[in-house]
């Protein structure tokens, strides 16, 4: 659950501003999106390798 608490002299788009930036860092949309339909396990394992593959790719041939 994302809180974010008034200071004052805080306007309401700083508090906004503050909401959007904590709702995306805890990456809640994703997860929701994630969780809205059931994938059944296989398909779970699958899509891991595949990122785990994508991210190892990436490692390898990252050029900065």
């Amino acid at each position: 659950m994302v809180v974010v608490i008034k200071k004052r002299g805080d306007s309401k788009d700083n508090l906004f501003r503050k909401f959007t930036k904590t709702f995306i860092e805890e990456d809640i949309v994703n997860e929701v999106r994630r969780k809205l339909f059931y994938k059944k396990p296989s398909l779970v394992k699958k899509e891991e390798a595949k990122e785990k593959l994508k991210r190892r790719h990436n490692k390898l041939y990252d050029k900065s």
